[in-house]
């Protein structure tokens, strides 16, 4: 580790501080909920032996795995499904295979671009899929599917129980599908039942909104909203791009809430928009301790406000603890997810991908953040979005915003 002052007390909060890992050539999906992109600012930490890795429980080696699929494959049963027993036995909580087909579906997501219907899904404790976010322009939108819909089928096919990745397949249809094809959806809201048929197109995410928030003088320094909703192929340079773009003075609130992370080369990028180099994260794999660092060069004085909550996750987690650690911002919301974990993708021999976790990731300070999340400097109780949101502004308020 280099330079002076690297490690800023969690709870100092001082503005003006100076403040896709590809195993393998793999992205890693993590379920949709963080991946570890290419990351050039990884470097070994001559000083790792003082930053114990952590221990997980669970852990199983990949060749474990791809030794079961094969064994399968030649007792004539499914290498997938075999693969599948092997790391639900090993207790490896973000452990999963995935098919060939939904590995794909989410390398493209991670890439930004896919071919879909905009509809992105989650599964309740009761096993029922409901749509959790459609995409603006969207065939999905277009038709008039909301948010909070609940799917019942998808081209006949009952999804209720089915895993997540499973209805996302579903919905995107084969790997080479292209656009025009035609999906059925079988949906309910409140007591209404009705099945809508949406034609796929191929679909790009921004997931990056700059706006201005409102009711600050003219005459005195602004504040600009950025809300980052994953951390897909390019997001870190958006997120750069609208720092440079943003007048001297004015106030930024982060805004990370739901976001379900991505990949973590973006958001060491995203970082490098507020520090001045330095280091953002440290990570182990097997007990080889290395380390993520910003490029110099961010902006060091704008407030800065990172308002969060119970789902933001993963690289969301990983880019708010750093901001945190190094005094850079003030953290608003509610505690985060707690999703800290290192993922590697390895190929079984019928296609299929096993993701395993081989370490975790830890914050400046050294906090561990798998299952425990990150605590906000000022917590907003309940799951009020405007009550988070107004507090977090008058917090940026505070510290020089529009002021």
């Amino acid at each position: 580790m280099s330079g002076p002052c690297l490690f800023v007390h969690p709870r100092r909060i001082r503005r003006g501080a100076a403040l896709t890992l590809v195993f393998a050539g793999v992205l890693a999906t993590g379920a949709a909920v963080g991946s570890w992109g290419a990351e050039p600012g990884s470097r070994q930490d001559p000083q790792a032996a003082r930053i114990p890795a952590r221990a997980y429980l669970g852990a199983v080696e990949s060749d474990q795995v791809k030794a079961a699929a094969a064994q399968a494959q030649e007792d004539g049963k499914s290498g997938s499904k075999a693969a599948r027993e092997v790391v639900s036995r090993s207790g490896d909580r973000w452990g999963a295979v995935y098919s060939a087909r939904e590995y794909e579906g989410y390398r493209q997501t991670l890439d930004g671009a896919y071919v879909g219907v905009g509809i992105s899904a989650r599964r309740d404790a009761q096993g029922r899929i409901a749509v959790e976010r459609v995409e603006p322009g969207s065939p999905a939108q277009k038709a008039g599917v909301r948010a909070g819909d609940r799917l019942r089928t998808v081209d006949h096919k009952i999804v209720t129980g089915r895993p997540v990745t499973e209805v996302v397949a579903l919905l995107r249809g084969p790997a080479d599908g292209s656009p025009g094809t035609r999906v059925k959806l079988g949906l309910r809201r409140g007591g209404h039942e009705w099945t809508q048929e949406l034609r796929r197109a191929r679909l790009t995410t921004d997931p990056v909104t700059v706006d201005r928030l409102s009711g600050y003088d003219d005459h005195r320094p602004g504040a600009v909203r950025i809300k980052v909703d994953s951390f897909t192929k390019g997001t870190g340079e958006r997120v750069r791009r609208a720092m440079r773009s943003i007048p001297r003075g004015d106030g930024v609130l982060l805004d990370l809430r739901g976001n379900s992370g991505g990949l973590v080369s973006e958001a060491v990028t995203a970082a490098s928009s507020f520090l001045d180099g330095g280091l953002v994260a440290t990570y182990d794999v097997r007990g080889d301790q290395r380390v993520l660092d910003a490029r110099p060069g961010g902006d060091t004085d704008s407030p800065l406000v990172v308002l969060v909550d119970g789902g933001t996750m993963s690289a969301a987690e990983l880019l708010t603890g750093a901001l945190q650690d190094r005094g850079r911002a003030v953290v608003v919301g509610s505690r985060t997810f707690g999703k800290g974990s290192v993922q590697m993708p390895s190929e079984l021999p019928d296609g299929s991908v096993a993701e395993l976790t081989v370490g975790h990731y830890r914050t400046p300070a050294g906090r561990n953040v798998d299952g425990e999340g990150i605590d906000p400097d000022l917590t907003v109780k309940g799951d009020d979005g405007p009550s988070a949101e107004a507090r977090a502004r008058t917090v940026l308020s505070g510290l020089g915003s529009g002021s």
